[in-house]
């Protein structure tokens, strides 16, 4: 037990290092930008100190809200979050760094897309960490997809993984694993592959709540009328729960999508569209599945419409665009509880938001 807890304080101590820092530091980057209405993650382009986000069209760019600054450790900025920037024309931020060097970025915005799609939805492109496994993406600063790998990697386990299908198209490759003696102490046997937009926090890690530092949803402002993937799934032979129980039904993959309106603090849900299965699919296969704007009535599964869920009114949800969007999936419906079967495989590739043709 000792062992295990010394490994996770030496994650949480590394995980609070966000750059090299000796003396005052020099750095003064922008690490995370979000304004109100954003469509997509904001490109930062730290060489030449330039921050350019989307904006969806007939939004009024004089009066934006900074909701997410993130700068480098130790640097302060003329503007915080909260503070209103005007991107109808080029803005600045001033970032001073501890030394007393003074950035001078500048930050850019474009009319999005009303029909966009997700950053890296082919999983063409993945990165390798400074820990040796690989994550979806061209690199951590600018990936809109996570994975519980940063929390499965110090036990030996990366449950996710880049799966190549041939003639250089990779698909994400999640996998139920049997954690064994290291799961004991904590009553953790078993660790699902997962794959999600947004990103994980080791700051917050928790070796008994995988969820915990997962933070979930990427800025997104289309309104899809499905969402299109490539899936196989095999479940494994012996579905357990957390205490080693077997259970009397098979495991199940989990793919999900949820529209979501996140403004000044709260969080409603706009849009849902759910797959989960138990079906032995072992070959790759097309699915598309429906995206249901607005409340859910009981004639829903009650995973969907869980409890606590906050929907968008029924009428505004009729035309409302959403702000962000939370694309999850996972080899084990509920690996975040420690069930499910060791062996369980899902692939999933080519994810598409499929709009109704005009």
């Amino acid at each position: 037990m000792k062992k295990i807890t010394y490994i996770f304080s030496l994650v949480l101590l590394f995980a609070c290092v966000q750059e090299d820092h000796f003396g005052l530091s020099p750095y003064g980057n922008i690490k995370k930008f979000l304004v109100s209405n954003q469509a997509g993650n904001a490109v930062i382009d730290a060489d030449n100190l330039m921050v350019t986000v989307e904006i969806p069209g007939g939004v009024e760019l004089t009066s934006l809200v900074i909701q997410e600054l993130t700068l480098s450790s130790f640097a302060t900025a003329n503007l915080t979050e909260g503070d209103v920037i005007d991107l109808s024309d080029d803005a600045t931020i001033i970032v001073s760094a501890e030394d007393g060097s003074v950035h001078s970025w500048t930050i850019k915005s474009f009319v999005a897309s009303a029909t966009p799609q997700l950053a890296n939805g082919d999983l063409n492109a993945w990165y390798k960490t400074s820990s040796g496994y690989y994550e979806p993406g061209t690199d951590a600063a600018s990936t809109i997809w996570g994975t519980g790998n940063p929390g499965t990697q110090i036990l030996g386990k990366t449950a996710t993984t880049p799966h190549d299908l041939g003639n250089s198209n990779l698909a994400a490759h999640m996998r139920t694993y049997d954690l064994g003696l290291a799961g004991v102490p904590l009553k953790t046997p078993i660790a699902a592959g997962s794959l999600f937009t947004g990103y994980f926090d080791s700051d917050k890690l928790d070796p008994t709540d995988p969820e915990a530092a997962v933070i979930f949803g990427t800025p997104f402002t289309g309104r899809p009328d499905k969402i299109r993937f490539k899936y196989s799934y095999v479940p494994g032979p012996v579905n357990k729960d957390r205490n080693g129980n077997v259970l009397d039904y098979d495991d199940n993959c989990d793919i999900y999508a949820l529209l979501e309106v996140r403004l000044g603090g709260t969080v409603q849900r706009l849009g849902t569209a759910w797959f989960r299965s138990d079906a032995n699919q072992p070959d790759l296969v097309q699915k598309e599945i429906e995206v249901v704007y607005g409340p859910l009535d009981d004639s829903y599964p009650d995973y969907m419409r869980a409890e606590g869920v906050d929907f968008v009114a029924a009428d505004s949800a009729t035309y409302m665009l959403p702000t962000h969007i939370s694309f999850v999936a996972s080899s084990s419906y509920a690996g975040a509880v420690f069930a499910g079967a060791v062996g369980s495989e899902l692939i999933i590739d080519d994810v598409e938001m499929v709009y109704e043709e005009e």
